[in-house]
Parts: structure tokens; C-alpha cells; sequence
């Protein structure tokens, strides 16, 4: 295709994707999909991964949303493995990321588990160092007094 027919934007899973990008990495804009399930993508359906997004049909628009809502995929691409609630293997997208991981924090917190004592009083929670690094935006710092008015 020229560059006259590429579409400047296409919109697959809730996400704009440039039609200037090549398809691997328009997937990955997608909230969600990462790189290997990006190439697994195109290899299922038999797409070149560097042919640009905005050459796409509107066809195989619809075949990768059927594909990234409903993965068929080994479970070891998939972003929630052993979900707490299902006890299934999961790939969420979009908006269901955030979700997801608002309520697993609420509920670390809700049980006071270690980690959801830290997410709360706002520490690092995967055992960095707290001595030098985690100090900014904390404090307001020394504030100097104004000048009064000589008497």
C-alpha cells in the first residue's frame, strides 16, 4: 500500500494505534499486551509483524479483538495466572488491568498482609532500601519566616 492509503489511526481494544507503527508494536500500545503476546498474535494469524497498523482491513481489526479478548494461548503468556477470585488462568486488557490491580491492593490492605501494610503507609513494597531512596515528595521541606516590618 502507498502511504496515501495507510489510515492515520486505528482503534483496537479501546487503544488508538498509529497507523505509522508497525503492527507488533501498535499492539503493545494496548493496555495489557505485551511484546510476547504482541508476536504471538501475528504469528496466529499469520501477519507480518513489521507491515504498518494502518494497512490492516477492518477484518482483521476484528479477528486480533476476538483474539486479545479470548486468547487461545498457553497459560504461561497470560497476565493473571490463578486469579484469586476464579482460580482460572485470565488475560485481562484495557481498563480491567487498573481494576484488577486497585482491588488486589484493596484487599492486601483489607487483610493486613505485609505488603498491603506497606501500600498503605505508602513504602516501597518489594524490599527496596528506604535509608536514602523513597524521600521525595514526602516532606515540605524548612519554610523561612517572612520578614516582618521593622519597628
Amino acid at each position: 500500500m502507498t502511504q496515501q492509503e495507510l489510515k492515520g489511526i486505528i482503534r483496537i481494544a479501546g487503544a488508538d494505534i498509529l497507523g505509522t507503527e508497525t503492527l507488533s508494536d501498535g499492539l503493545r500500545n494496548i493496555k495489557g499486551v505485551s511484546f510476547s503476546l504482541a508476536n504471538a498474535i501475528c504469528r496466529t494469524l499469520n501477519l507480518d509483524e513489521k507491515m504498518k497498523a494502518g494497512a490492516i482491513s477492518p477484518e482483521l481489526i476484528k479477528k486480533i479483538e476476538d483474539l486479545i479478548k479470548s486468547p487461545s494461548f498457553p497459560a504461561w503468556l497470560f497476565n493473571r495466572r490463578k486469579d484469586y477470585d476464579t482460580g482460572k488462568d485470565v488475560h485481562i486488557v484495557s481498563s480491567d488491568v487498573q481494576f484488577y490491580r486497585e482491588n488486589d491492593i484493596k484487599r492486601m490492605k483489607k487483610i493486613r498482609s505485609y505488603k498491603g501494610m506497606r501500600h498503605a503507609v505508602g513504602l516501597p513494597v518489594r524490599g527496596q532500601s528506604t535509608k536514602a531512596h523513597f524521600r521525595h515528595g514526602k516532606a515540605i521541606g524548612v519554610k523561612k519566616a517572612k520578614k516582618g516590618k521593622k519597628g
